[in-house]
């Protein structure tokens, strides 16, 4: 990823576009903000940090998982060949698309669904990204990452999870680490919380 090119994008790329009209005086604002449905916009700062970790290139295909309002598709797409986002909530993809068509993003392929099944269709992909927090990471993702692919999720406990960068070797081996401390929303599915404090 040409890191100078996209911080500037990011410096330029205007927040309040993702945001609801009472709360775009507050895009400026390094924090988590609320875009309906009980989810959120990621803090700018975090959002920067995980599109530069995760490094896509010219050619990747890049799968993200929880479209939300579209900000970290948008900072992705102009460094990637094509974004293939997944959310599970109609009316947030809906909102998203129109915006990132209105800005004229038109690399981003779009679906409804789990996204802990990932996109099995258009697997393997280059590099996933995923904007919720699991309980532990799930198997598909891990199938659909491509070699030499990067995985990067948030992993743990309600409150406080780790950001995990997850590397699949040539070998096919699996590498991980963490490379940060975060609190996302719960990734809804077999994979959240919720499911596995009741197994």
């Amino acid at each position: 990823m040409d890191q100078k090119a996209f911080l500037k994008h990011y410096q330029t790329l205007d927040r309040a576009l993702f945001l609801d009209e009472h709360l775009k005086s507050l895009a400026s604002y390094d924090g988590p903000l609320p875009i309906g449905h009980n989810q959120t916009i990621s803090q700018p700062s975090l959002v920067a940090q995980m599109t530069l970790a995760l490094d896509p290139k010219r050619d990747s295909r890049v799968l993200e998982i929880g479209t939300g309002s579209g900000y970290q598709t948008a900072l992705l797409a102009p460094f990637c060949k094509t974004v293939y986002t997944i959310e599970r909530i109609d009316d947030l993809s809906a909102t998203a698309q129109a915006r990132l068509i209105q800005l004229g993003f038109h690399n981003i392929q779009y679906r409804i669904g789990d996204g802990c099944i990932g996109w099995m269709e258009e697997a393997p992909f280059d590099r996933i990204i995923v904007a919720a927090a699991a309980s532990v990471v799930p198997p598909a993702l891990l199938d659909q990452l491509a070699i030499d692919g990067r995985l990067l999720i948030p992993v743990g406990p309600p409150g406080m999870q780790d950001l995990l960068l997850i590397s699949k070797e040539a070998n096919g081996q699996i590498e991980q680490h963490s490379i940060n401390k975060v609190s996302f929303v719960e990734l809804v599915g077999d994979y959240g919380w919720r499911n596995r404090e009741r197994e």
